[in-house]
């Protein structure tokens, strides 16, 4: 319309009189204006859902989603009632006994023994407590400490031959410890300490460690314990449930390559990944990591080429990505119910309610799964579980997706469509837990696991070579096993290398859960005085 088109018509609005044609006008500038509202709403949400992405959300608790979205209301219950808030556990202080690595020194009462007359009253005697008093005492130190070992020569005044005192069996033949490396090794690949962070820290006890030693000890570190990580591959690779995902790396070999020259040695992929992979094996979980040019997928099929021929298809739980998909091998796939559910928490402000019904069925049903965690059932036993009260929550929720749609009630190219056609596409392997033992809910453990590699980009912001990645992986794949097996990854590292020969011998008796037994049984043919060879 013309601009003295729509002013005749405003006239005709305020007047009253409208002619013929006008209401279907007026129709269609209401409809306009609708859409133009609900894509500023999307832009909002986008803009949103962007500033989530780069600083993170608060939370995605179903109770706080709903409050947000409805306003500040109160949360409810499922019976309708308002919450009680929850009590705050304890007050932040950790008790003697959660020192569980803390040196241990017992004092004598200087007095008194058991036995000894009362010295208050008249007639008794004193005896020892079930309990001690315990007393805390902290004290900072540098990670890496040093000693100087003053060794005292004599030399004859006559045939001038000297004579150096024996170097005590306590003190190593090499410069750095075992002990050195696992340091290292935790500080680097455990917490996120770039190397010349800590040669900074050292510097500042006075105890200098350049970065390129660091790397020095640490690579020959790697060297005499990788057999347990070729082991631990393995091992992964014969899992009953076996997560995976993507995330993003930079390797600088890489990306200061030629392109023309990679095009003709290898593929046009310019993309660097660090795959995580949490793989449960039995009562054991086992992380690992894979870092470099290939994919989720293409380091899920690398692995499973390590499994027994004997050995049925794994579950493997990972998101809808179709690059996280083995090509070679069968899988009984299960995709993560929380990346479905995120989108509607994406959503939540601009279609409240639909997303509420969505988001409280699967709040049920994270219940059920908790409840069966609790009740320490089985995997048969919580399928079964599973099967009786959730399998009809389950259903509900695609029935009322799918009349969602089938009543136009949800246009399939708005976010929530896109949302709904997610889960509706994506169902069957949303629903595995359904169908299969042991089968989980959702990728958060693996999401745990990359959360050590994005510490360390985060920190150090890129690997030099593939070397430098590979060494990488090795480290966070030992310590954050011995994190799941609840073992002391230094203790761990530090034994590992100091019983290399064994350990390139046998790797499967030095996993982190069985490690121990070998040590003992080293124990018993090594007497006490004799010290270990590596």
């Amino acid at each position: 319309m013309k601009p003295e088109e729509l002013d005749g018509l405003v006239a005709r609005v305020k007047s009253g009189s409208l002619q013929e044609g006008d209401a279907q006008i007026v129709e269609s500038m209401v409809e306009t204006l609708k859409f133009l509202s609900a894509a500023i709403d999307e832009k909002n949400m986008s803009i949103g859902r962007l500033r989530r992405i780069l600083f993170g959300a608060k939370t995605e608790k179903t109770e706080q989603v709903l409050k947000t979205a409805a306003g500040g209301t109160k949360a409810t219950d499922s019976t309708g009632g308002a919450k009680k808030k929850r009590k705050i556990k304890g007050h932040g202080r950790n008790g003697a006994d959660a020192y569980t690595g803390a040196k241990r020194v017992v004092i004598k009462h200087k007095r008194l023994k058991a036995g000894d007359p009362c010295t208050l009253c008249p007639n008794g005697k004193v005896y020892p407590m079930k309990e001690p008093k315990r007393i805390v005492w902290v004290v900072g130190q540098a990670p890496l400490q040093a000693t100087i070992v003053e060794l005292e020569r004599l030399r004859c005044n006559l045939c001038q031959n000297i004579f150096t005192a024996e170097l005590p069996a306590e003190y190593g033949e090499e410069k750095y410890d075992e002990t050195a490396g696992s340091m290292i090794a935790l500080l680097k690949y455990g917490s996120g300490f770039p190397f010349n962070r800590i040669e900074k820290l050292q510097a500042g006890f006075g105890i200098p460690l350049a970065a390129s030693t660091q790397w020095d000890i640490v690579e020959a570190k790697a060297k005499k314990i990788s057999a347990v990580y070729d082991e631990l591959v393995r091992q992964a690779a014969q899992g009953e449930v076996v997560h995976n995902d993507d995330t993003a790396i930079k390797i600088l070999e890489f990306m200061s390559q030629d392109e023309d020259e990679y095009e003709e040695k290898q593929n046009t992929r310019t993309g660097m990944f660090t795959t995580g992979v949490l793989s449960r094996l039995g009562e054991h979980e086992i992380a690992l990591y894979f870092t470099g040019r290939k994919h989720a997928g293409e380091n899920m099929t690398e692995l499973l080429s390590h499994r027994d021929f004997d050995r049925g298809p794994p579950i493997q739980m990972c998101d809808a990505l179709a690059r996280n998909l083995p090509k070679e091998f069968k899988v009984l796939l299960a995709n993560c119910l929380a990346h479905a559910r995120r989108r509607f928490i994406d959503v939540t402000e601009l279609f409240p309610e639909e997303c509420r019904f969505v988001i409280e069925t699967l709040r049920d049903v994270y219940k059920n799964d908790a409840t069966a965690k609790r009740r320490g059932m089985s995997d048969e036993e919580r399928l079964a579980y599973h099967q009786a009260e959730s399998g009809p929550l389950m259903e509900s929720l695609k029935d009322w997706l799918e009349k969602l749609f089938e009543q136009r009630k949800v246009e399939p190219n708005s976010s929530l469509g896109e949302a709904i056609s997610y889960m509706l596409n994506h169902w069957k392997p949303l629903t595995l837990f359904l169908k299969e033992p042991g089968a989980p809910l959702d990728n958060n453990l693996c999401e745990q696991v990359l959360k050590r590699a994005i510490l360390h980009r985060k920190n150090s912001l890129f690997y030099k070579t593939q070397n430098g990645a590979n060494i990488g992986d090795l480290y966070m794949s030992l310590i954050h096993s011995c994190n799941l097996a609840d073992v002391d990854p230094f203790e761990y590292l530090t034994e590992l290398e100091r019983n290399s020969a064994a350990v390139q011998k046998n790797p499967e008796r030095w996993l982190p859960w069985n490690y121990a037994q070998s040590l003992a049984q080293l124990a018993r043919k090594t007497p006490a005085d004799t010290p270990k060879k590596s």
